[in-house]
Formats: C-alpha cells, sequence, structure tokens
C-alpha cells in the first residue's frame, strides 16, 4: 500500500470513489450528498486551504481524506479532516488509520498545530483524537452529535481552549453534512 499526496490528475478517480463507497455504505443519496461535497472542495477550496491524501493499491486509489482549513478567531493553525473514504473492500484492515496517520505526519511537518474532526469517537481515537466539547472549541456548524467532536494537538500543547466560533471553508458550510 503506498500513501502519498493527491495530484490534480486524480481528481476524478477520487470523486468516483467517494461516491461510490458513500453510496454502497450509506445510500445513494447519501453518496450523491458526499460525492457533491468533494466536487466543491475542488472547485471552491483554496489549494493553500487544503491537503488531499490518497491510498493507493498499486495504481488504483483505495483510499482518500481531505483536510481543509478550519480558522479561529485567534491565530492558530488548524484544519478539519472530512470527509475519509476507504473502498468497501478494503475497509476494517488498517488502511484508514495508515493513511491518517500518515496524513498527520506530513500536516505536523507542514506547520499544523491542531486538526478536528467530526465522527465515529472509537475510530478516531486509535489516531490520536480526543473527544472534545464545545465550550473548549467551537464547531463551525452547530453540532447534531456532541460526543462526535474530536481533536488532536500536532505540537505537543494540550488541548485545552480556543475562544470564539470556528469558520471552515464554504464547502462545508452546510448543515446537512453536520
Amino acid at each position: 500500500m503506498d500513501y502519498s499526496q493527491y495530484h490534480v490528475e486524480q481528481t476524478q478517480e477520487i470523486t468516483d470513489l467517494v461516491t461510490r463507497t458513500f453510496s454502497k455504505s450509506e445510500g445513494v443519496d447519501e453518496g450523491t450528498l458526499i460525492g457533491a461535497l468533494i466536487k466543491d472542495l475542488f472547485a471552491t477550496t483554496d489549494p493553500d486551504d487544503m491537503f488531499i491524501f490518497v491510498a493507493k493499491d498499486n495504481d488504483k486509489i483505495v483510499g482518500s481524506i481531505f483536510f481543509t482549513r478550519l480558522t479561529f478567531e485567534i491565530d492558530t493553525t488548524a484544519f478539519l479532516l472530512c470527509p475519509v473514504v476507504i473502498d468497501a473492500e478494503y475497509q476494517k484492515k488498517g488502511v484508514g488509520q495508515a493513511l491518517i496517520n500518515h496524513a498527520l505526519e506530513v500536516l505536523k511537518q507542514e506547520g499544523v498545530e491542531l486538526v478536528f474532526t467530526y465522527g465515529e469517537p472509537k475510530f478516531y481515537e486509535r489516531v490520536g483524537f480526543e473527544v472534545i466539547s464545545e465550550e473548549q472549541f467551537k464547531s463551525p456548524i452547530p453540532l447534531s452529535y456532541l460526543y462526535s467532536w474530536l481533536a488532536q494537538s500536532l505540537n505537543d500543547e494540550a488541548l485545552t481552549y480556543i475562544p470564539g466560533r470556528s469558520k471552515c471553508v464554504a464547502a462545508l458550510n452546510n448543515l446537512r453534512l453536520w
């Protein structure tokens, strides 16, 4: 398995993987919604505000993860991990964890201080995320599941508190995604 940063020629393959995988696991409507999110991310997000990583088995992309800039009222370098997609045939084999760990190491080297995500705590805790509260770090959109807001420090500082709201990239500023 090869883990690397995305290249522009992989855009359509990633979009197809996301749409296909979410359609199979969550239904066609969800696949369409997340596929549209990916298209929006590619079309509207400044490349300086996004990191994309892929997992490849030979030449086939079998996983992809997106990190987009999350801004706060104070100066900090933070990114939001969303979405994570692993082809159904490669799930529960450690591919997602390995891809996330690879990406977090690259982000750390790039000077990213904090990474946030909104998802299943049991999965994300395995790769170093901690459940956080809205009182510590406000999410950009009101959360449906408070226990699913997670963060990880990449600079060895404790997760404590950042005042004020956060702001995500435009493509993620959609209540249906949260």
